[in-house]
């Protein structure tokens, strides 16, 4: 089928109590093998790229591997950019057919923050295309961008960020973290209760790379609607390709090495629609 926002994905899975993977993908090979384990498992899927990602092959390549994965998916698959960094990012993306939108503009001040995301979101409101904004400072790495001093997301500062803004879902912080965990996170989950009761818009968890099992599903009984992974992602594929090599250094046909890096990234997008219990919700 055609790609499809996330907008209707997200609204059901907020409904109906369980959240829908986002997952990153950087290549061709990441794409097929997400779309593999979402398939198997009857699951809708949002498909993302960063502006790191972007720069790597362009915003057009990326959404015509996508698109063209999707139209022979028997699942609905949204194409998403994650952390838009820019307006001009965001309507570059908005132009070429991307289905879902990030404006992240977390590390400005709060009152720039709604500016910025507002003006997104009144942008991409003609086309039916959804905004997601993020409001607090989710910690770590991602792409070229770092944050030392993560701060929560405050459910006051929230309800005025929603109403001013116009976004449809927001991502907030409560200690998970980009990249690769130090150790074990330690989420705040009363704050994430607190936010789901004054905002209605679905609510999204960024940094679940690394996050136990059991403390996603239950940010996932507290609201959350989506749940991004990419690191982990990032390490399967690697690890498949290492290994392969390890086993076989003088191979040269990248199918062959590709395809283990390809079933290490299925079985892991498998876990994690399960973990969300977005399997059979296509």
């Amino acid at each position: 089928m055609a790609l499809v926002t996330s907008e209707l994905m997200l609204e059901k899975a907020d409904r109906e109590g369980y959240a829908v993977g986002a997952f990153n993908v950087e290549n061709m090979e990441m794409v097929m093998a997400v779309i593999k384990a979402c398939e198997e498992l009857g699951a809708p899927a949002i498909l993302q790229t960063t502006p790191s990602t972007v720069k790597y092959a362009g915003l057009e390549m990326y959404h015509a591997n996508v698109a063209a994965a999707a139209n022979k998916a028997r699942v609905p698959i949204a194409l998403h950019l994650d952390h838009g960094n820019s307006f001009d990012l965001a309507m570059q993306a908005l132009r070429i057919g991307y289905t879902s939108i990030m404006i992240d503009g977390s590390k400005l001040e709060f009152e720039e923050n709604i500016a910025l995301s507002k003006r997104v979101a009144d942008a991409c409101r003609p086309s039916g295309i959804p905004v997601e904004a993020e409001l607090g400072k989710v910690g770590g790495k991602e792409d070229d961008m770092s944050c030392d001093d993560p701060g929560y997301t405050d459910p006051d500062d929230a309800v005025k960020f929603v109403k001013e803004t116009g976004v449809t879902s927001l991502a907030v912080a409560i200690g998970t973290a980009h990249g690769i965990y130090k150790g074990e996170p330690k989420l705040d989950f009363e704050r994430l209760s607190e936010i789901r009761k004054v905002v209605s818009i679905p609510l999204v968890l960024h940094g679940a790379s690394g996050v136990p099992d059991e403390a996603v599903k239950d940010c996932i009984r507290r609201g959350i609607s989506k749940v991004n992974f990419a690191t982990e992602l990032r390490i399967a594929f690697s690890n498949g390709i290492k290994d392969y090599l390890k086993e076989d250094p003088d191979v040269f046909d990248p199918k062959k090495y590709c395809a283990k890096g390809m079933a290490n990234v299925t079985d892991l997008v498998k876990e994690k629609i399960n973990v969300c219990g977005s399997a059979g919700k296509a």
